[in-house]
């Protein structure tokens, strides 16, 4: 028999992951079938699902904090960002992750090749996509990580719980003026809405990556910025998509499919 997982958002019709993880299962012999819900209920489409043979879901917005709170085990992970990406069912359990973060640090420094440790690594944006990414990032060793948002204080809750990890900071976007880092990332939503996030060009002296989360909007006003002030190597996060994927699809069959495929396909060049 077929085995059934989904992916659940509102609105849905823009993801990728029916198409990602049919390549995954085709590529490693796997029989599954994955479907798209457009969610409206959380709980009552998760528990319809479960009730037709649902092993597992990807979990989009605006449904993630709801699928936190519907399981009955959580990862560290997904405690940390207070938010899950992906279930898997068994019986009566309900196991929640959160694999945004761990698919970002394997996309920089295994596909992109760039090492985090040791290095001055500055994030833009402190919601929940930084949140997701804390320890994965720490656990690279990085010199210093630096958490800049418009509002201190909620840069300020995630060194409470990183300070034991690392050397975490944050700080406000004006404070960065003059300061300079080895690699920045954008986890803001400016780029979303084709904005610039308010960062002084002096972040980028010296810098060896720009990374912006969002992806297929070629180049962002982010990544612009970055590439006039002499950034070689630019990404989104198609990557990140990718390997967040691989971690869930092999979290559900104890198998870890080949990523770069579906990076290739993917991928929209950054012009």
């Amino acid at each position: 028999m077929t085995d059934q997982y989904a992916v659940i958002g509102n609105p849905i019709q823009q993801s990728k992951s029916p198409l990602i993880h049919t390549a995954f299962a085709k590529a490693t012999q796997q029989d599954l079938e994955y479907t798209k819900i457009e969610g409206h209920v959380f709980a009552d489409d998760v528990d319809a699902f479960r009730a037709r043979g649902g092993r597992g879901m990807n979990i989009t917005a605006p449904f993630k904090i709801d699928a936190f709170a519907y399981a009955t085990e959580r990862s560290e992970r997904a405690q940390l960002a207070g938010a899950a990406n992906a279930l898997k069912f068994e019986g009566d359990r309900v196991m929640a992750e959160n694999f945004d973060g761990i698919g970002l640090v394997r996309d920089v420094t295994h596909n992109l090749r760039c090492p985090l440790k040791g290095k001055r690594v500055l994030v833009l944006g402190a919601g929940g996509a930084t949140r997701g990414a804390l320890l994965p990032f720490l656990a690279e060793q990085p010199a210093e990580l630096v958490i800049a948002n418009r509002n201190l204080k909620k840069a300020q809750e995630l060194l409470l719980i990183g300070a034991s990890r690392g050397n975490v900071r944050g700080c406000t976007y004006s404070d960065l003026e003059g300061q300079t880092f080895d690699v920045v990332f954008n986890a803001t939503s400016a780029s979303l809405k084709a904005e610039l996030p308010p960062v002084p060009v002096s972040v980028f002296t010296g810098c060896t990556l720009a990374y912006e989360l969002a992806y297929g909007k070629g180049l962002t006003p982010f990544l612009r910025l970055a590439q006039n002030a002499g950034v070689k190597q630019l990404a989104d996060g198609v990557g990140m998509l990718a390997e967040q994927a691989a971690e869930a699809f092999e979290w559900w069959r104890g198998v870890r499919p080949d990523t770069q495929a579906v990076i290739d396909t993917l991928t929209v060049p950054l012009v």
